[in-house]
């Protein structure tokens, strides 16, 4: 009997499940079948039709191929490609990555930042790759360390070891040309505004007058994110062209006698003080401006771990594998944004325009200033005013081309040294002063 009944109710509950499944299956088809496609016989002229729509050529000839721009799936930023963009823009970028090639191999014009730049943006401009989206290899490499900041302070670290503060301790009052430099900040602050950006927006565009790549990006992060990629290209674009820039603006701006200027000598500075002084410049940012102690903390300890002499290997790492890797990946993170929808817009113009400008004026008054000391200064501590052009922070760029000018009007005037100064120094003053500016909108 209890055999029977077990019987009964396990082929009851069989019919219930069989007559389910069978109401599923009626009520709708399985996924393998809604993706079910009926395969139809192409023709050659068919394939060959196929086959010419995924070609770049097409992409670019067909103006109304509907390509969306590089931006999050989503966003309220992602539009369509205009067909000026996505034709002749992305022809004119392609044609100033190979300017920028130019100028990084034939005339050698800081290679190790233009041909990662450069090569970011020729990747970004290959249409239908979408290599600069969000999950592009580039967009990838963009959101990993430049969008999070991380890349900027990994690049002062290394900055900080390959740093030598020993030009700056020897002739301290060459610090003054370090500040006089930063006017380029507060300058195109005031400008940005005057063309119609907010002042936060403007801040962030302001550091562009530094010549600092990385501070650019941590301030623009800050403060006007959906900048972020406009002024780390104008940033590291004119970083990469002070060889073109500064030269004409300290002969302009000097006489060949001032040019001709013969410092003398610097004295030997101790161990310990360059051991005491990364230490000194922590602890006045922490007290005075805490928001500017991650770039200003990240370029110490690089520089405290050099100078301490027991870590050589750490030291080492910082100042060779770490910052080749980072300068690598930050290239072609900021090359990203070389794209044509992303470059030839009227803002990014407008950046590149203020950051020129802002650059230039930097560069002018440290050569100003430069005059400016020698005139309460006697003859035989006179400085020459090219120095004073090395204020920005791009270092050691600013001081390599001040030696190379200043070698070309007196042959054997070696001004490298001495242009280090205040080269560091601005590589300090353009952390202060986006310290300044993110403590006033904090």
């Amino acid at each position: 009997m209890r055999v029977k009944q077990l019987i009964l109710s396990l082929l009851f509950i069989f019919s219930i499940v069989t007559s389910s499944l069978q109401a599923s299956s009626h009520e709708a088809p399985t996924t393998v079948e809604e993706e079910k496609k009926e395969y139809k016989p192409k023709s050659i002229g068919e394939l060959a039709s196929s086959f010419w729509e995924t070609t770049g050529i097409n992409a670019i000839l067909d103006t109304n191929d509907g390509e969306m721009t590089a931006e999050p799936a989503g966003s309220s930023s992602e539009r369509l490609m205009t067909a000026f963009e996505s034709s002749l823009g992305r022809i004119i970028m392609i044609l100033i990555v190979f300017a920028l090639f130019y100028l990084a191999i034939a005339k050698n014009f800081e290679p190790l930042l233009l041909i990662p730049i450069a090569f970011g943006g020729l990747l970004a401009n290959i249409p239908l790759a979408h290599m600069g989206g969000e999950h592009g290899m580039l967009g990838v490499i963009y959101n990993m360390g430049i969008a999070n900041e991380f890349f900027p302070l990994l690049i002062f670290m290394g900055v900080g070891a390959m740093t030598d503060f020993g030009p700056l301790l020897a002739n301290p009052k060459t610090a003054i040309l370090g500040g006089a430099a930063q006017f380029g900040i507060f300058g195109s602050l005031i400008g940005a505004v005057a063309i119609g950006f907010d002042i936060q927006s403007a801040s962030a565009i302001s550091i562009i007058g530094g010549a600092d790549g990385p501070t650019s990006i941590f301030i623009a992060n800050r403060l006007a994110p959906d900048m972020l990629g406009a002024i780390a290209v104008a940033a590291y674009s004119y970083m990469a062209l002070v060889p073109v820039i500064q030269p004409p603006i300290m002969r302009w701006l000097t006489t060949k006698e001032e040019r001709r200027i013969k410092m003398g000598v610097q004295r030997k500075v101790h161990r310990l003080e360059k051991l005491v002084f990364p230490i000194v410049v922590i602890v006045l940012s922490m007290l005075i401006l805490p928001e500017s102690t991650p770039l200003i903390g990240a370029f110490a300890f690089g520089n405290f771990a050099k100078e301490s002499g027991v870590v050589d290997r750490l030291s080492d790492t910082m100042q060779n594998s770490l910052i080749n890797i980072v300068t690598i990946f930050l290239g072609l993170g900021v090359g990203s944004k070389l794209a044509a929808d992303k470059f030839l817009v009227v803002e990014t113009m407008g950046i590149m325009i203020i950051g020129l400008l802002a650059f230039s004026a930097g560069t002018a008054v440290g050569v100003l200033m430069a005059r400016l000391m020698n005139k309460f200064s006697d003859k035989d501590n006179q400085i020459n005013p090219l120095i004073g052009a090395a204020g920005v922070s791009a270092v050691p760029m600013s001081a390599r081309v001040v030696s190379r000018v200043g070698s070309e009007e007196r042959p054997g005037n070696v001004l490298l040294m001495h242009a280090m100064g205040p080269n560091v120094a601005g590589v300090i003053g353009s952390a202060v002063a986006a310290g300044v500016l993110l403590s006033i909108f904090k």
